[in-house]
């Protein structure tokens, strides 16, 4: 077995609404381990992700700290660097379309804003940190849609609090509740936020973002 944290805890960002993130890589057996606290894996999946390059390999590659292993190697550093990452047009698709969802359900009812509006945060989160693996600049923050330099998020912080509270809240159940007048101020910059995924997604069909 071996345990990493990785996250925000790794970068330096944690604050008091972070969490610590954890995972244990196994061989199948029976662990005790629970996935309220640790994101399991076998090690034939983490080989996988690693040899097709996926966006969860990159991560741990980059932000990941070895907390405990049964053979005193360090698994994910002897695995090396993971293949190149050629999702990037998809997987910022796939959150684009998570978003759009979203933001149809807070346009058309008021029964789940809270949900919806952390949805939206996650889209623009995982949108960015695959746009930004993609140009070779990987950002893992969760604020990675405010640091794209000119091709960052154009809503005002405001609004984008908003969404991140909405996050805070709907996972944990932290935080201040958000009263209608946010809601509303968070739902006029859907339009924005669309247009900004459009522009990116553009740009990622006539260039080639191939390349780590």
């Amino acid at each position: 077995m071996h345990i990493y944290a990785f996250g925000s805890v790794c970068r330096g960002e944690i604050d008091k609404y972070s969490d610590v993130d954890l995972l244990a890589i196994t061989d199948g057996e029976n662990t005790g381990l629970t996935t309220l606290k640790y994101s399991i894996y076998s090690y034939s999946k983490i080989q996988e992700l690693w040899e097709v390059g996926n966006a969860f390999a990159w991560h741990l590659f980059y932000e990941s700290k070895l907390l405990f292993s049964s053979n005193e190697l360090d698994y994910l550093k002897e695995l090396g660097q993971p293949s190149i990452y050629t999702d990037g047009l998809s997987d910022c698709n796939k959150f684009f379309h998570i978003f759009q969802s979203a933001s149809k359900s807070l346009e058309l009812s008021n029964h789940s804003q809270i949900y919806d509006l952390s949805i939206v945060f996650l889209a623009i989160r995982n949108f960015s940190t695959c746009y930004s693996l993609s140009l070779g600049n990987p950002l893992f923050s969760r604020n990675s849609a405010k640091l794209l330099n000119k091709n960052s998020l154009p809503i005002d912080n405001t609004a984008y609090k908003i969404y991140e509270r909405a996050r805070i809240l709907s996972t944990r159940g932290e935080g201040i509740v958000i009263n209608e007048c946010e809601v509303r101020k968070a739902i006029a910059s859907l339009n924005d936020i669309e247009n900004w995924m459009i522009r990116l997604i553009e740009s990622m069909t006539v260039k080639d973002y191939g390349q780590v």
